[in-house]
């Protein structure tokens, strides 16, 4: 039996930038978006989506179908990383410079 781990589980990132001049462009690019989401990957960002996978077997029967879909125009990258990799990853959202910070709980025991 496999041990799972944060080495061995793996997550495919796909990055593209796909034309979108002409109404074609757009569907193709729509196209690709809906399949990768079909085939189990997330959203990230919008040109940028992930997927878990358990194993680097699985991981391989991913890439080949992302492969398979892929669009005649435009960029598209694969990358796989470890699950441990991801998790080192710093990720930032933007703030509203006139939003307030929330206020801290303080707990009172007696």
């Amino acid at each position: 039996m496999m041990r799972l781990n944060a080495y061995r589980i793996l997550w495919i990132l796909v990055f593209f930038d796909l034309p979108t001049e002409t109404q074609k462009d757009r569907k193709v690019a729509a196209k690709f978006r809906k399949e990768l989401l079909e085939d189990g990957f997330t959203m990230f960002q919008f040109s940028i989506y992930t997927r878990h996978c358990p194993s680097r077997e699985n991981a391989e029967v991913h890439i080949k179908r992302v492969k398979k879909m892929l669009p005649s125009k435009g960029k598209v990258g694969i990358l796989t990383i470890t699950d441990k990799q991801l998790g080192m990853m710093e990720v930032f959202f933007g703030r509203d410079p006139h939003t307030p910070l929330p206020v801290s709980q303080q707990l009172e025991l007696f």
